[in-house]
């Protein structure tokens, strides 16, 4: 049953609208994840994430931190992060500009999936090694 409160109606939703409606915020989730997915799986992001970690950064400190990264680099992904609610930035008002970077609560989730996803590799690491050696004495 919907209710419209502006003209003071009821309707009844049969189970086709509703499946279909369910049907759309399932492939819109899935879209969101796949390219969520495509912004972090990549050389930088999840590095950058478990540098932050439970601390506040400045953009200078990434930088060093984090082995290897360039400046445009390290731009590009804390945008990403920022974009997907993932990273909190702040900007304070100095000459010259300081920048803080900070997990949001859902980077800290993130990075505590992460952080069991490293759990997992280490405990698997030699089952891991044996099946790709088998794989590839097969091919």
């Amino acid at each position: 049953m919907i209710a419209n409160l502006e003209e003071r109606t009821f309707s009844r939703v049969g189970h086709h609208e509703v499946s279909k409606q369910l049907s759309g915020d399932l492939a819109r989730a899935d879209s969101l994840a796949r390219e969520i997915f495509s912004d972090i799986a990549n050389k930088w992001a999840l590095l950058i994430v478990e540098t932050i970690g439970d601390t506040t950064k400045r953009f200078t400190e990434l930088k060093t931190e984090v082995d290897g990264i360039s400046h445009k680099m390290l731009t590009q992904n804390l945008r990403l992060l920022e974009r997907n609610g993932l990273v909190s930035r702040v900007v304070h008002p100095t000459v010259p500009p300081r920048v803080d970077y900070t997990l949001t609560e859902p980077g800290q989730a993130l990075r505590a999936t992460v952080d069991a996803m490293c759990a997992w590799t280490t405990r698997y690491l030699s089952e891991i090694e044996e099946a790709r050696s088998r794989f590839g004495h097969s091919s």
